[in-house]
C-alpha cells in the first residue's frame, strides 16, 4: 500500500526573527490546521495512501489523526521525543525506508534536518518557518495532493522532482575539527557567540556560500542573486565575502530577513562547482547554517563546500500538472451512467 510521511516541526517559525523583523508568527494552531488540510488533499485519489506523523507534545499529531478523514489510515511513529532537531531527523529516518514521499512543513532549518536523514524519498516542503528559501508557500490541501499522486504511482516522480544542493563546512580552530551541514546557505559572522542564533544583522557578516540563489530569495541567498542568480538545481552554488557598504565594490539592496531590507557591502562574489571549497578565516566568529548561528570558532580555517547530495524535492506545479493528463482526476460522468 502507498504511505505517506508527515513532519511537522512544533518550533518552526516561532524564533527571534519573529519579533525584530516583519514575519507573522506560525503557530501551533496554524500548523495542526495545515496539517489537517494535507490530510483532506490525500483524498484526491480514490485509494488514498496510508500516513505515519512524528510525533510531538504540543498536540499536532494527535489533532492531524483525530481530524483526518474517514477513509485515511493514519497512526503516529512510535519513538522516543527530545523535543529538538533531534525529533526531526529520528522521524526522517524513519522514514528513508518506510515512505514513498514524506511532506515536511517548517522552515529552512527542519527541511535541512529532513534532508539529512530522509535519502533519496521525495520530499514535498511547506512553508511554516522563519527562513524560507527552500520551502514552498503552498497551501495544505495542494501539498497533500501533490503526495497522494505521487504515492501511488499516479505521477512518475523523476518527471517532477529535482536534487537539490547542499553545503558542507569544515571548520579547523583550538579545539579541534567541527563540521555543519546547511542547505540553502552557510554563514560566516563575526560575533563571538550564538546567542539569539538569528542572523539579522549584515554587518555581523563576514561572508558565505549558498547552494541557491534569486534576488526574490531571503538572507544569503537573496544577496547572491542580485548578483548572478543559481538556480535550485543548477551544479554548484556561490561564495560571497562582505565588508563596509561605503567601501565595497559593489553594494546590494537586499531582503536580509523576514520584513527587513539593508544594503550590504560586497567585497567578492564568486561562483563554485561542485565539491569546490570557498575558505575563511576566522579570528573570533560564528558559522551559523540556514540563518542560524551553530559553532563557535576561534582561529579558525574554514572551507565551505557546495555538494550534490541534497534531498529531492518535489515541483509542486510539475506534479499536479503531470496528474491532470493522465485524466485521473477527471470523472466521466456519461460513463458512469450508462454503467
Amino acid at each position: 500500500m502507498a504511505h505517506v510521511g508527515l513532519i511537522v516541526n512544533p518550533a518552526a517559525g516561532r524564533d527571534i526573527r519573529r519579533l525584530t523583523g516583519g514575519a507573522s508568527v506560525v503557530d501551533n494552531y496554524a500548523k495542526r490546521r495545515v496539517a489537517e488540510c494535507v490530510l483532506n488533499g490525500l483524498t484526491v485519489v480514490d485509494d488514498p495512501p496510508s500516513v505515519e506523523v512524528m510525533p510531538d507534545r504540543t498536540g499536532i499529531a494527535d489533532y492531524a489523526i483525530g481530524e483526518a478523514p474517514d477513509e485515511i489510515a493514519i497512526e503516529q511513529v512510535t519513538m522516543s521525543l527530545e523535543e529538538s532537531a533531534a525529533d526531526t531527523r529520528r522521524a526522517a529516518a524513519h522514514f528513508r525506508d518506510r515512505a514513498d514521499i514524506v511532506v515536511v512543513l517548517g522552515g529552512d532549518g527542519t527541511t535541512r534536518d529532513v534532508a539529512l536523514e530522509l535519502g533519496d524519498v521525495p520530499l514535498v516542503s511547506v512553508s511554516t518557518g522563519t527562513n524560507n528559501v527552500v520551502p514552498t508557500p503552498v497551501d495544505g490541501t495542494v501539498a497533500g495532493s501533490v503526495a497522494a499522486v505521487m504515492a501511488t504511482g499516479i505521477v512518475d516522480t523523476g518527471g517532477v522532482t529535482y536534487r537539490h544542493g547542499m553545503i558542507d563546512a569544515r571548520a579547523d580552530d583550538v579545539s579541534g575539527e567541527k563540521r555543519l551541514t546547511g542547505l540553502a546557505a552557510v554563514e560566516v559572522t563575526d560575533r563571538p557567540f550564538v546567542g539569539t542564533r538569528a542572523v539579522i544583522d549584515p554587518s555581523d557578516l563576514l561572508g558565505g556560500v549558498v547552494s541557491r540563489a534569486h534576488p526574490s530569495e531571503i538572507g544569503l541567498s537573496c544577496v547572491a542573486g542580485c548578483i548572478e542568480p543559481v538556480a535550485p538545481d543548477a551544479a554548484g552554488g556561490a561564495a560571497l565575502r562582505f565588508g563596509a557598504p561605503d567601501t565595497a565594490p559593489q553594494t546590494v539592496r537586499a531582503i536580509i530577513a523576514p520584513g527587513m531590507t539593508t544594503s550590504v557591502g560586497v567585497l567578492e562574489h564568486e561562483q563554485l562547482d561542485w565539491n569546490e571549497p570557498a575558505t575563511f578565516e576566522v579570528t573570533d566568529g560564528v558559522i551559523g547554517a540556514d540563518g542560524e548561528r551553530e559553532l563557535e570558532l576561534v582561529d579558525a580555517t574554514v572551507e565551505i563546500t557546495p555538494v550534490a547530495n541534497g534531498p529531492r524535492l518535489v515541483d509542486v506545479t510539475a506534479a499536479l500538472e503531470a496528474a491532470g493528463e493522465t485524466g485521473v482526476l477527471i470523472q466521466d460522468m456519461s460513463a458512469t451512467e450508462e454503467r
